[in-house]
């Protein structure tokens, strides 16, 4: 019986590793490919992985052909020979031969996805013509700046389609880890040094995901790990522009336009203001940017990185930010806020709007 309920044990925990096997959506899998990286870190996996899975079957096939051919079947010793020179040779030369198949495509990808010349050659503003995006971890939320647009936003990372945007990597606090499993990585950001690497994000694999891809730390930085998400908008290199255009619109902070607004602008710029900024110019020291910048707050695909992006969401996030993210610094930052408050305060968040100036 006990060994009836190992063999059943044995047997659903493969069933549940084959069927999570396929689990994966395309906004956010590895093996479900939407840029040059991703593809070539993919084409890795997969010929590394046919290489293992034919060893295997060779090593089973010669032991079961050995099993059936030479079983013994009386009780005489056989006759004892010393081992063959050419299957020495052989089973040496053939793994050396598989290191290779391995060895130059992953050191010649290696070199490829390391190159970030154009990233460092200015023009003659002093600016380069690839784009260039710093980004910054924080516990727990990210930063990104555009230095050549001179304009800064968070949780929501806006790249164009099909050409390469390089990534400039540092963190704030601790170790994280800058990761869109679609697009391809990842890549630490370190407090001590800058990390650099590219992607280019396939626009037709983006049009399948409505343009949006999930990115994700992946480098355990504390209790809420876990939900250190960000969202990637993949637009077309025209709306992408246009994004541009509509935050470099942006000199001073939004003027709300309804009256609850009006007071939950109030509450804000008396409590909230000296962390977040509502504008996305670049002149702000980076030690001062406490708290994500929320210029186009309103139009973000999730608050915190985790809830919906509803008015409801945002008071709940506002009641008790660390029932939702754990260990996080705006917990205990401010007073318990009154339902009226929380309306006001709610609505003018949700009003930070940029798109169509």
């Amino acid at each position: 019986m006990k060994r009836l309920a190992k063999w059943r044990l044995a047997s659903l925990v493969g069933i549940l590793t084959l069927i999570l096997s396929a689990c994966g959506k395309p906004y956010l899998s590895a093996l479900q490919p939407a840029g040059e990286v991703a593809q070539k870190q993919y084409d890795l996996m997969v010929l590394s992985t046919t290489i293992m899975i034919g060893v295997i079957a060779i090593v089973a096939l010669i032991f079961i052909i050995v099993l059936v051919r030479f079983r013994r079947k009386d009780d005489k010793i056989p006759k004892q020979v010393e081992g063959s020179h050419a299957l020495e040779i052989i089973w040496t030369v053939i793994p050396i031969l598989l290191v290779f198949v391995l060895a130059i495509p992953t050191v010649s990808a290696t070199f490829k996805l390391a190159d970030v010349a154009d990233m460092d050659k200015k023009n003659e503003d002093g600016k380069t013509d690839a784009l260039v995006v710093n980004v910054r971890a924080n516990l727990y939320w990210w930063e990104f700046e555009y230095p050549n647009q001179e304009i800064i936003t968070s949780q929501d990372l806006i790249v164009p389609t099909d050409e390469k945007v390089y990534f400039n990597l540092i963190a704030s606090d601790v170790k994280h880890s800058f990761w869109i499993p679609s697009a391809g990585g990842k890549l630490d950001t370190n407090v001590d040094n800058v990390n650099k690497f590219w992607l280019k994000f396939d626009g037709k694999k983006a049009d399948d995901v409505n343009n949006l891809f999930y990115g994700k730390c992946a480098e355990l930085c504390g209790p809420s790990h876990a939900l250190m998400d960000f969202k990637v908008k993949a637009l077309p290199r025209a709306e992408f522009d246009q994004w541009v255009s509509n935050m470099q619109s942006v000199k001073e902070p939004m003027k709300a336009t309804t009256d609850l607004a009006q007071a939950g602008q109030e509450i804000f710029n008396q409590s909230c203001i000296g962390c977040h900024a509502v504008t996305p110019a670049n002149t702000t020291p980076e030690a001062a940017r406490l708290a994500p910048n929320l210029t186009n707050f309103g139009e973000r695909e999730r608050i915190a990185g985790i809830l919906q992006h509803t008015p409801e969401d945002l008071k709940n996030w506002l009641s008790d930010p660390e029932k939702y993210k754990p260990g996080n610094k705006m917990t205990g930052t401010y007073g318990e806020l009154t339902p009226e408050q929380l309306d006001a305060l709610t609505e003018y968040l949700m009003g930070l709007k940029v798109q169509g100036k």
